[in-house]
């Protein structure tokens, strides 16, 4: 029986992956192979030593300490591209409250009473809140992951120019970019050239901050600046400084922040980017599998501290070790099965910046010897049983 403690709010659609009579699914159970989460920050937290994997139901995972994670051998999954049609969707809509004044004429609106020659009215103060269209604009798309290069396609169907950089962008995310998508060999030149600019990074050392007074000193004065990635990417008082000197047109952000409030020049939603009910589904379902797919068999996909690996199975019997990356362990790990007459039928090894984590199909169920021996290895940091041997 697999036990998974969920927090917050999941899915059905997500949970319903969890009916068979083997997994059990509460926000109270005791002793938990994993955790389930959507929001619930976990850095004060002591985990349970049957924690094996966390699920965390979107892409973001500041909520979760990875490195005592790494120590303690527990994988931690999200469900990246999951959301991205959600987010995609509203970066348009930011696009479109960027270059049409569409909220304040809203807001203008809202402010009237009822009255006569109302239309007369609206057609003298509308001037007020023109705006320009996207067709034939030059969009930047920085970052073209899952999310950027939906953006950077959608640019595109909307007969705009679009221009892109990500210096580590994956051979799967090539893929899915149009040809028509020009790359751009640094930050600069696609800052000079576009006219909205979307930013869809992480935040890592390297972009903490990374949209400062350099970058947006040679924008164009009509540039939107789309933000529905992190804040922390953006120094919000270059933003200000840039819009206040007329340097830039407007900021759309999905991140308010105490220093931008009620700047005219900038607009803000309250970190909806994800917030669809298809997208919750998607990642429920996304993370639910992958849990179970861990649990069952040991196999890892879309895991931020563990290396993505999977083997098929070829036995009934599996093992899978956790150790950190040093040389001669496997070495170890292979003579011990070895010296307990167990024949290995298959093997997989990947590693991870720091880590190591070994699947092991076996012709017999180890012995507890065995896997006293495993477990003694100094650099070994879990062993699993998987199969008809589990119960040890």
């Amino acid at each position: 029986m697999y036990k998974i403690r969920t927090y917050n709010t999941i899915s059905v659609k997500g949970l319903n992956r969890f009916s068979r009579e083997d997994y059990e699914v509460a926000s109270e159970l005791p002793h938990p192979d994993a955790f389930l989460i959507r929001s619930q920050k976990l850095h004060d937290m002591e985990f349970p030593e049957t924690l094996k994997a966390i699920g965390r139901a979107g892409a973001g995972v500041n909520n979760v300490p990875l490195e005592r994670c790494i120590e303690q051998g527990i994988v931690v999954f999200n469900a990246p591209g999951a959301n991205a049609n959600a987010v995609k969707e509203l970066v348009l809509a930011g696009m479109l409250l960027g270059s049409r004044d569409i909220y304040a004429g809203m807001k203008f609106v809202e402010s009237l009473d009822q009255q006569d020659g109302l239309d007369p009215l609206l057609e003298k103060e509308k001037k007020r809140f023109a705006g320009t269209e996207l067709i034939g604009k030059t969009l930047g798309v920085v970052g073209l992951g899952n999310i950027g290069s939906l953006v950077a396609n959608m640019g595109l169907a909307l007969g705009m120019k679009v221009i892109g950089y990500d210096p580590a962008i994956s051979v799967e995310a090539a893929w899915r970019l149009s040809s028509d998508v020009e790359k751009m060999d640094n930050l600069n030149s696609l800052f000079g050239r576009a006219d909205y600019i979307s930013l869809h990074l992480p935040v890592l050392d390297a972009t903490r901050g990374l949209v400062s007074d350099n970058l947006l000193s040679g924008v164009k004065p009509s540039l939107v600046l789309l933000n529905f990635a992190r804040g922390e990417i953006v120094d919000n008082s270059a933003i200000v400084r840039a819009l206040d000197d007329g340097r830039m047109h407007r900021y759309v952000s999905d991140f308010p922040a105490n220093d931008t409030l009620r700047h005219p020049g900038i607009l803000q939603m309250p970190h909806i980017g994800a917030s669809t009910g298809e997208a919750e589904e998607n990642c429920a379902i996304m993370v639910a599998d992958q849990l179970m797919d861990f649990l069952e068999n040991g196999n890892i996909a879309n895991s931020v501290n563990f290396p993505n690996i999977a083997l098929p199975r070829t036995t009934p019997v599996r093992v899978t070790i956790t150790n950190r990356n040093v040389p001669k362990v496997l070495n170890q790990i292979t003579a011990i099965i070895a010296e307990h007459d167990i024949n290995i039928v298959d093997m997989l090894n990947k590693s991870r910046a720091d880590l190591a984590y070994n699947i092991i199909d076996l012709e017999a169920c180890p012995t507890d010897d065995s896997l006293d021996a495993l477990r003694s290895i100094e650099e070994v940091i879990n062993v699993r049983v998987l199969g008809s041997c589990q119960y040890r």
